[in-house]
């Protein structure tokens, strides 16, 4: 299979993120530049962590009118797994392929730390190596990191299974401790937490190789049996 890892004019992780898939599965990772109008030749597509075209008017605002983000609409149609990962969830966001908002931390304060999560659910293509109830460690590095949503979006994530971590010690006031959630068709995901700065020991931990290995598990099936 093949992944793009997409970059944006301020985008900051995308090395991280492609040296870390290339890492976990061995597969070709393309840095794919922001004005790219088609994604059809990929398997997989990653937004990673930034700050993206330098979060002005808000995070993510300005990223959702670059022509690529047309491409991963249409890709996400397809069925393809989509993650964003910090910006790239608030792209996401912006750009409607996920709901709520990404707000000022509560506490209007960067933190940088690792953060214990719950897995909230196994059932998507990026958490199906994990266990539902399964508390693992993954670094966050965020201002702009807080989930607000209106109380009927809040009540349908978790009534449809889409919330997919949660924070054990919420560290910037997300509404229901949300670190990650779902699209309806639960190929989208996005998340504050940066699984790519966990997969070396060194690191830290090493709990976000699962979610790489998962994708690529979830694509690899697809294609046997297509």
């Amino acid at each position: 299979m093949r992944w793009a890892v997409v970059v944006f004019p301020g985008s900051n992780c995308d090395r991280d993120a492609e040296q870390a898939i290339r890492l976990v599965t061995g597969d070709p990772v393309d840095l794919v530049w922001h004005d790219a109008a088609d994604l059809s030749a990929y398997d997989a597509i990653v937004l990673p962590g930034g700050f993206s075209y330098g979060d002005y008017l808000r995070a993510g605002a300005i990223a959702r009118f670059s022509p690529v983000v047309s491409a991963i609409a249409r890709e996400a149609e397809r069925g393809k797994p989509v993650l964003g990962i910090c910006n790239g969830f608030q792209i996401l966001t912006e750009a409607g392929l996920l709901p709520g908002a990404l707000l000022h931390n509560e506490h209007l304060q960067f933190r940088c730390e690792v953060a214990a999560l719950r897995v909230e659910t196994n059932d998507s293509p990026f958490t199906r190596l994990y266990e539902r109830g399964e508390v693992i460690r993954i670094p966050i590095a965020h201002g702009e990191g807080r989930f607000h949503a209106e109380p009927g979006v809040l009540e349908a994530l978790r009534r449809e299974d889409r919330v997919a971590f949660r924070y054990v010690d919420n560290p910037n006031g997300s509404a229901d401790d949300i670190a990650g959630i779902l699209s309806a068709r639960r190929n989208v995901l996005g998340l504050m937490p940066h699984p790519e700065r966990a997969v070396i020991e060194w690191m830290g931990s090493e709990d976000g190789i699962r979610m790489f290995q998962s994708i690529r598990a979830h694509v690899e099936e697809g294609l046997t049996h297509a």
